[in-house]
């Protein structure tokens, strides 16, 4: 016999904090976001629904994959991820989870989020940023 937890029914759905990149449509009428681990190759908007990253046909989040989308419980350790060379133009954003999810150690893995908030670190010259510009280059 296999114990399990007890099933959460939270009032408000749980909060996370995850960074990724942000994108312009061509006509520079919508926007996206693009993750920075598994399955940083496709966009998603500020409502979106998981995809297994390996195109396996399976609800997300399963317990036998590493699908869904993942986000951090503390806003510290997301802004941390943005020190490394790589990540600093990444956005941090505050996320709804919403769905099935299932709890870890230092966060969550989920089916479906809600962009709540998208906050811009400093400009590479030392300022707070003021604007979001198409840089040209992707």
């Amino acid at each position: 016999m296999r114990l399990r937890l007890p099933e959460e029914r939270p009032a408000q759905p749980p909060i996370g904090y995850k960074i990724a990149y942000p994108l312009l449509s061509q006509d520079g009428g919508g926007a996206a976001f693009l993750g920075v681990s598994l399955g940083g190759t496709r966009p998603y908007g500020v409502l979106a629904d998981a995809r297994c990253a390996y195109g396996r046909r399976h609800a997300s989040p399963s317990r036998r994959c590493d699908c869904g989308f993942h986000c951090l419980s503390e806003q510290a350790e997301a802004e941390a991820l943005t020190a490394t060379a790589e990540h600093r133009s990444a956005l941090l954003l505050e996320i709804a989870v919403l769905g099935r999810y299932i709890r870890f150690e230092r966060g969550l893995r989920y089916a479906r989020q809600r962009v709540r908030t998208a906050t811009v670190g400093p400009c590479r010259c030392g300022r707070q940023a003021a604007v979001l510009a198409d840089a040209g280059w992707g």
